[in-house]
């Protein structure tokens, strides 16, 4: 359907895009990934015809239609939201009324036997079968169902735009774009303003087009759902697997160790290469071997592995100062913007070391019970921070916060202290700041480099509650990889406003659902959470069968049975299983540290000065002994640990 011939893309002598050939036929669901700054954005503007390659072709037939929803855009707010939603059905709308005015010339023609008669009767016959090919007959019932999937109300429906605030206006361009049909979506960053609920209709919406699309999302939950092929840019190039996302990263991992077997092989090859060289370059008996050396080298087209940095992944917070055990309680919390009621009589209690999500549709009071928290704006009703509380806050906006004219170095040199200062390039590499990226101003930064700069200061600050809001939007995959692993192995307490399910599972253990302008407390993972929303919907009839399908271990058990556990006791499961996977991860990595004692031990003994060194076997013995008891430990703490998981199960 669709054709990228040899794309070459170049700005100011760097190649963004080299050589780049793909299709897209009509029915492909195509997840793009790859690094910020790896041109996924470029190759949509591309398609869309936003942008021309710097050389090659991009071929689209003249009657395929393309919808483009970029990251931002300009929109315009002199309409109502059902206004500006129905410009998507234009055609609609113009043939209705071309039928209108033909119907009543018809109506007042008197001669039925004439030419002009007769054709206006073969367009009104046309322009009907036209009318109902692009479903004219529910075209409105279509838009309020693709508008409420999208969480706007019906009470929405006749608002000026204007009243919306930017995510939600995005909202109103991708419902035009979804109504519209095109012949292939492209879609950047589509999930970055939608909640929860959103993004499971536009997962289900998207599953059932009829059409191809092509999406970039760091939403690795949403990609799966949608995409069955796979186009990554690496170093300007295409890899193009029809598989989906988890699929592509397992192949790729393998992928990658085969290439750097080769990379490895060729630099060994280059290396003798160039050392013959170098050695028969003046002996004239050698000359056609060396130039023949020579030619091989400059023929030789060179293997390129992505530089991955893995120290990236052991990124940590710095040690929390010790707080209470409470860190924030709340009662009977309320609160208005003007007539407008957002949160009515809200309790909450965090405990130190929890690790909470606050998800809802947007609009529900999530952000501004997190303002409330930082008491950044008054409130009805009592708030209690924990003795020796101390709060580090990421806001949605806080990437825009950071000041443009400092470089990346600066940014973070200006909030450093001790020796923290000298490791700032070595911080830098591990958020994939690499080399000369350190000295880039900020305001020359995409929106996902200018998210990890800010998370670095915020993670530099000595803090024991971490309050993040929406953290995660334009961070690629592997920034949220490190984000994630670094607050799963923070001793302190989170509360985290996410819509991003991967984000969240594994991480936090207690879920806050905000509705109708109260909270409701949900003990377990985001998708425990999702899993009992589902359950939620059953009718009344429905919940004994479904919970005959349930887990094994409620076989045998009564419904009533089930929930006899108290709510108290519920919670105290929960922390026992919070604190007992931090004790087995610890000892997790002990194991780790001493695997690699040991394998070191191995190496110095495979050297045959060190067969009688009687000191180094004693150590050796020492540290297999150490390993043995640790395992023993990691045994026990992880059947107990097993033991608590089926126990909140029940």
């Amino acid at each position: 359907m669709i054709s990228l011939d040899k794309i070459q893309v170049s700005f100011g002598g760097f190649d963004l895009l080299r050589e780049t050939t793909f299709l897209v036929q009509h029915d492909d669901r195509i997840g793009l990934i790859g690094r910020n700054g790896a041109g996924k954005t470029t190759l949509l503007k591309l398609i869309a015809g936003v942008l021309q390659p710097t050389s090659g072709d991009v071929n689209i037939p003249k009657e395929t239609t393309v919808g483009y929803l970029p990251q931002e855009m300009k929109l315009k707010d002199n309409n109502t939201l059902l206004g500006e939603t129905i410009l998507a059905f234009e055609e609609l709308i113009g043939i209705e009324k071309r039928i209108a005015h033909l119907n009543h010339e018809i109506a007042s023609e008197t001669d039925y036997h004439s030419d002009k008669y007769l054709k206006k009767l073969d367009e009104v016959t046309d322009l009907n079968e036209r009318y109902s090919i692009l479903g004219g007959d529910s075209y409105e019932a279509e838009m309020e169902q693709v508008l409420l999937g999208l969480g706007f109300l019906r009470t929405d429906f006749n608002r000026p735009t204007s009243e919306f605030s930017g995510g939600w206006r995005m909202r109103i361009e991708l419902a035009k774009l979804l109504l519209k049909k095109p012949d292939i979506i492209l879609l950047d960053e589509p999930t970055n303003h939608l909640d929860i609920e959103s993004i499971q209709w536009l997962e289900n919406f998207l599953q059932n087009y009829q059409g191809a699309m092509m999406l970039v999302s760091h939403d690795k939950a949403f990609l799966n759902a949608v995409c069955t092929r796979t186009l990554e840019i690496s170093l300007g190039k295409i890899t193009d697997q029809k598989m989906n996302y988890s699929a592509f990263v397992k192949w790729k991992m393998e992928q990658r160790e085969i290439q750097l077997a080769a990379y490895r092989n060729q630099q060994k090859m280059i290396e003798d290469t160039e050392k013959f060289i170098e050695r028969f370059r003046y002996k004239a008996t050698k000359a056609v071997q060396v130039q023949s050396r020579i030619k091989q080298l400059e023929k030789l087209e060179r293997i390129e592995v992505e530089e991955e940095d893995n120290a990236a992944l052991k990124i940590k917070f710095p040690p929390p100062p010790r707080s209470g055990r409470v860190v924030v309680e709340s009662k009977n919390i309320s609160k208005k913007y003007g007539d407008n009621l957002v949160l009515n009589d809200i309790d909450l209690t965090v405990e130190s070391g929890e690790k909470v999500a606050f998800v809802g549709r947007n609009g529900e009071g999530k952000t501004t019970l997190v303002r409330i928290i930082l008491q950044q704006i008054d409130f009805e009703g009592s708030l209690q921070i924990g003795h020796n509380v101390k709060i580090g806050y990421f806001a949605q906006n806080q990437a825009q916060l950071l000041n443009g004219e400092l470089t990346v170095f600066e940014t973070i040199d200006e909030i450093a202290v001790g020796d923290v200062r000298a490791r700032i390039r070595n911080i830098l590499g591990a958020f994939l700041f690499s080399g000369e990226d350190a000295d880039k101003k900020v305001k020359v930064l995409s929106g996902g480099e200018k998210s990890r700069l800010a998370m670095i200061r915020l993670m530099l600050e000595p803090v024991n509650l971490l309050v993040l809001d929406e953290p995660t939007n334009h961070l690629d995959m592997q920034s949220k990889e490190i984000l994630k692993e670094a607050l799963a192995h923070f001793p302190g307490t989170v509360i985290v406003v996410s819509h991003d399910r991967e984000f969240l599972d594994g991480m936090v253990d207690c879920v806050y659902e905000f509705r109708n302008k109260k909270t409701k407390q949900h003990l377990g993972g985001i998708y425990d959470f999702l899993q009992k929303k589902k359950m939620e919907t059953l009718k009344e009839l429905e919940i004994p069968t479904q919970s005959r399908k349930g887990s094994k271990n409620n076989r045998g058990k009564s419904e009533e049975q089930i929930r006899q556990i108290p709510f108290e006791e519920r919670k105290e499961i929960n922390r026992n299983i919070s604190r007992k996977e931090k004790l087995v991860a610890g000892i997790e990595e002990t194991v780790e540290k001493l695997e690699t004692e040991i394998s070191e031990m191995d190496k110095l003994l495979s050297s045959p000065e060190n067969i009688n060194d009687s000191e180094i076997f004693a150590n050796y013995e020492t540290l297999k002994n150490d390993l043995a008891q640790t395992m023993e430990k990691w045994e026990k703490e992880h059947e107990e640990l097993e033991s608590l998981k089926k126990k909140k199960n029940w």
